[in-house]
This record gives structure tokens, C-alpha cells and sequence, in this order.
């Protein structure tokens, strides 16, 4: 039997809603998916928002339910959300928090067969939009990927909670979707699957690439707005690049070493407690190095994320250049089979990859003093991973 030919692939979430105070009409979007919805988040989130999500419901004639999410998207965690599910005969659930949260309820509402919606309380990921959720131990260390033939059927972002965060979340998110066109790139080059199930479609690259131009143009001025709490059109650009641009991108566009050196990352007990994008830009940092990019595009890099305020040193996510137990367990997690590494118009090595690793340390501090940025600071770990 001839085998079957190389497919292009692109998928998205069913609708994706984005605006200031987006978070009030959150019932009359849910009303079409399910009649018994299911609300998960943690204790803060829903002290938080859980008023407004509660009166947009009540308004629609949605009953409201809310379970606490655990903290963490293991599978036991995952297990525990199903069987919530199924006691409360809930129809469609609801993700109201983080990364944490949504991975959580994604995996939770394909296993019991019903509608999943996020709502990001943040713009830290680009996980809002994607078919697949990221598991992990109890002690925060990268599990597997789960994947899922469908995206959510609803993505309400409310920029107006973006800009009540702390702007480290929203810099944390700038960090998860620069890496979407390095990555892209990569994955066009290497003719690689993307985790769509196919090769990457032109819309798929594109999107990738426009979410790079977007954030080069407005991270800096819209986290300055966050800062102040305001939402301004910078913060809708920025908001929609690191959640909607960079989540199509990453998923339909292709995933590469930067992701795959952010799950090594998390088997160094120093990096726990680091937001997902900060370990990611230190894969994208990484992936510009082993690829030889030319030394002005690493030197910009550098410049502007230490602006951003996202970690491009060893230091900052706990580690350093001595460390070398450490950093070859990293590069061996990121370097396993199956992992996105491999998705690389060449090979790398664990070797190559600690080198790599080693090396974004000097560079980057020569880069920052340079420039007269701030030197880097010590990351002391403090508490679980959680996304």
C-alpha cells in the first residue's frame, strides 16, 4: 500500500472574542455551547473575576458551578476535573485562569466528551487557543504533551483583566510568542509536521510572523499602559498577538527548540516557579545561537527582551555556566525522541546544546552592558512550576 501523501493543515479555536470588559457578555457566548457549564479556577482567579463571570451567567439564564482548580495540570488533576464533570452533568467547561487552568480543563473536557472555552485571565501563554495541553508532574517537571482532535469551542480574552495583572504576565507572554516565528521559520525551513497534524499551511507562517512584527512594535509601550492598568490600542495589539497570532502560529506554524529546551528547563529544580515564557525566551535565545543567526539579530534580540524584561541568562532561571550536571540533564530532556527539537533543519546533540546553553551567558551580560541595560540577577527558586 503507497504511502499516503504530505498534507498542509491549519486549525483554530471555534470563535475568539477579545475586548475591554469582554468578560461581561461571557454568558452570551456560552449559551449556544451547553446549558449546564461547568466553571474551574483557583481561589485568586476567582476572587477576581468570579462576580462578573457569575452575573454574565445569571444574565444568559446559565446556571453557575464553580470548581477550585488544584494548582498544577497532572493527570491525577485531570482525572479528578472528569469525575466533576460527570457528578454535576456539566455540558461544556469552562477554563478561567492561567495556563495551569486551561490545560487542565482542556484535557479534562475532551476525555469527558463535552465543549471546553477558555478564558485567559492573563496574556502570560499562548495556550488559550490550542488543541493540546501540556502535563506535568506533581512536582512541576514537564510530563507529556496531550493532544486533541478539536480547539476550544470559545476564547473570551478581557483586556481589561489583562491590564488589571501584574505587566509581568503580559511580558511572560511576550516571551511565549517571540519564539512563534523563530520556531515557524525553523519548521518551514526543515519541511517538519507542526503539531496540527501536517505541514505548515502559508496562513499558518504568516500568522507566525505577523505576531513577531506586532510585538516588535508594541510590547514596550503596552506594557508601559499595563503598568498603569489602562487598555490601550498597544495593549489590544499586543494581547492579541501573544494570545490569537502566537497561538495559531505555534500550533499551525510548528514548534522547535526553543519549546523543547523549555521542557528540559523544567527538570532543573532551580527553574521552578519561572513563568512558562520565561523559560521559553531562554530556548529562543538558545535556538537563534545553535542556528548561527547573525550576531545582529541575537544582539537585538537580547537588547529587547532585557527591555521586555524577560530573562536571556543562565542566571536569571537559576542556573549557571558551572552547573554542568544540571544543564545536561536540561539538554537531555530537550532532546529526547518525539520532542520539538527535532523539528530543526539539522541535528543537535545534548553536547551541542549545553554549549549553546553555556554560551547565551557571556554573550548576553557583553550584550546588556553594552547597551547600558541592567545587568542580570539571580533567580532563586521559590516555588512550583505551575505553567
Amino acid at each position: 500500500m503507497a504511502a499516503s501523501s504530505a498534507i498542509r493543515t491549519i486549525i483554530s479555536p471555534g470563535r475568539y472574542v477579545q475586548g475591554k470588559g469582554a468578560l461581561s457578555r461571557l454568558g452570551e457566548f456560552l449559551a449556544p455551547l451547553g446549558k449546564t457549564p461547568l466553571l474551574v479556577s483557583d481561589d485568586v482567579v476567582w476572587g477576581i473575576l468570579g462576580q462578573r463571570a457569575t452575573d454574565s451567567l445569571r444574565a444568559a439564564q446559565l446556571p453557575v458551578t464553580r470548581e477550585r482548580f488544584g494548582g498544577i495540570p497532572t493527570a491525577a488533576e485531570v482525572t479528578r476535573l472528569v469525575g466533576v464533570i460527570e457528578r454535576t452533568g456539566a455540558d461544556v467547561i469552562v477554563a478561567l485562569g492561567g495556563g495551569s487552568a486551561m490545560d487542565a480543563v482542556k484535557a479534562a473536557g475532551f476525555l469527558a466528551g463535552i465543549r471546553w472555552v477558555t478564558v485567559p485571565s492573563v496574556a502570560s501563554t499562548d495556550a488559550p487557543t490550542s488543541a493540546l495541553s501540556v502535563i506535568y508532574t506533581a512536582d512541576g517537571a514537564f510530563e507529556e504533551y496531550r493532544f486533541f482532535p478539536k480547539n476550544p469551542d470559545l476564547v473570551l480574552m478581557d483586556t481589561q483583566l489583562v491590564a488589571d495583572a501584574p505587566a509581568a504576565f503580559l511580558a511572560a507572554g511576550v516571551g511565549d510568542a517571540l519564539a512563534t516565528w523563530l520556531e515557524a521559520r525553523a519548521t518551514r525551513q526543515a519541511h517538519a509536521n507542526t503539531m496540527a497534524g501536517g505541514l505548515p499551511t502559508l496562513a499558518g507562517t504568516a500568522l507566525a510572523e505577523l505576531s513577531w512584527g506586532v510585538i516588535w512594535d508594541n510590547a514596550l509601550p503596552a506594557l508601559d499602559a499595563v503598568r498603569d492598568h489602562q487598555v490601550t490600542p498597544a495593549v489590544e495589539k499586543l494581547v492579541e498577538a501573544n494570545t490569537l497570532l502566537s497561538g495559531l502560529g505555534f500550533e499551525s506554524g510548528g514548534l522547535a527548540a526553543a519549546h523543547a529546551i523549555h521542557n528540559g528547563l523544567t527538570a532543573a529544580h532551580q527553574t521552578h516557579g519561572l513563568a512558562h515564557g520565561q523559560k521559553v525566551n531562554i530556548g529562543s535565545v538558545t535556538q537563534l545561537v545553535l542556528e548561527g543567526a547573525p550576531t545582529q539579530e541575537i544582539r537585538d534580540f537580547i537588547e529587547f527582551t532585557t527591555r521586555v524584561g524577560l530573562p536571556n541568562t543562565l542566571t536569571e532561571v537559576g542556573l549557571s555556566v558551572d552547573d554542568e550536571d544540571d544543564l545536561r540533564r536540561v539538554a537531555e530532556a530537550a532532546t529526547v525522541p518525539g520532542e520539538t527539537i527535532h523539528n530543526m533543519p539539522f541535528d543537535i546533540t545534548p553536547d551541542e546544546l549545553v554549549s549553546a546553553l553555556k554560551s547565551i551567558e557571556r554573550f548576553s551580560r557583553t550584550v546588556r552592558s553594552e547597551a547600558h541595560l541592567p545587568a542580570p540577577v539571580q533567580y532563586v527558586a521559590h516555588q512550583v512550576d505551575t505553567h
